[in-house]
């Protein structure tokens, strides 16, 4: 995985997967979103006979879903780190970086990846590649953030924050979000068909699991925002605060969810 121009990245500069908590962290972001995810892969048709890619699979929640709930042929779950995942029947685990796709075995019905490509400078490249993991008649579906903070957003501590945050997350792992609107395009591009798109934004509630997940995900990054010298420490706290409380009105990252089939049998007309 390429880094940031510094040379950080994804679990080692921030969030490094052996700091504790960072599986209730990324539990937290599941919380939140897996019902979501679940909803559009079974709207997509994802079930019985499907062997799927789950890539930067996290904690394994949607992999395990996938089979529980869709009740899937087989999950290959992939991450660059994989102590959060555990083998089950039907559930396969590979240490691989996805940016090397030649490490990943075979072709799937589905490939799915979330919360990845936005932390990868040469997500155009590695959209393409994804795209040539899926058998003809699948499906790649990309899920990631989009940042709902523009400048005619009115400031509270929640946006503040927000937007050093992003900052900070760019100039240290090389996190990007602003492309992320373009997924359909990209989609199209690597020669897929019948592309859609979706975003969700869950609500900013005290005590939620979306406001829990921002909360320790300033922590972790707290310093890579201070970096930026957009924030201080007071700030971040008063945001966290401000998470916490009845005050706060606020719209929270939302995710962008695309699909795009690939030609062939099975397809979606």
């Amino acid at each position: 995985m390429t880094g940031a121009p510094d040379g950080g990245r994804y679990g080692e500069a921030v969030f490094r997967p052996e700091q504790a908590g960072e599986d209730r962290r990324i539990d937290l972001g599941a919380l939140t979103y897996d019902d979501v995810t679940m909803a559009r892969l079974r709207a997509l048709g994802v079930g019985p006979g499907w062997r799927c890619l789950d890539v930067g699979a996290g904690t394994g929640t949607v992999s395990g879903r996938l089979l529980d709930e869709a009740g899937v042929r087989s999950v290959l779950a992939v991450d660059r780190d994989v102590r959060f995942l555990a083998g089950r029947p039907g559930l396969d685990v590979l240490e691989a970086d996805i940016t090397a796709p030649d490490l990943v075995p075979g072709r799937f019905r589905l490939v799915h990846a979330r919360f990845v490509l936005m932390h990868l400078p040469e997500h155009e490249r590695v959209i393409s590649e994804l795209a040539e993991l899926v058998a003809p008649g699948g499906v790649l579906v990309l899920g990631d953030a989009v940042d709902l903070t523009s400048d005619r957003t009115p400031d509270t501590p929640y946006t503040t924050v927000m937007r050093a945050m992003w900052q900070g997350l760019r100039a240290t792992i090389g996190t990007d979000v602003s492309w992320v609107p373009s997924y359909p395009q990209l989609l199209r591009g690597a020669g897929l068909g019948s592309v859609a798109a979706e975003i969700h934004v869950p609500p900013l509630l005290p005590g939620s699991p979306v406001s829990r997940f921002w909360a320790d995900t300033w922590e972790r990054s707290r310093a890579a925002m201070l970096g930026t010298g957009l924030v201080d420490d007071a700030a971040v706290d008063a945001a966290i605060r401000y998470l916490a409380s009845e005050e706060c009105a606020a719209l929270s990252a939302g995710m962008l969810t695309a699909w795009g089939w690939k030609p062939g049998e099975g397809a979606s007309p």
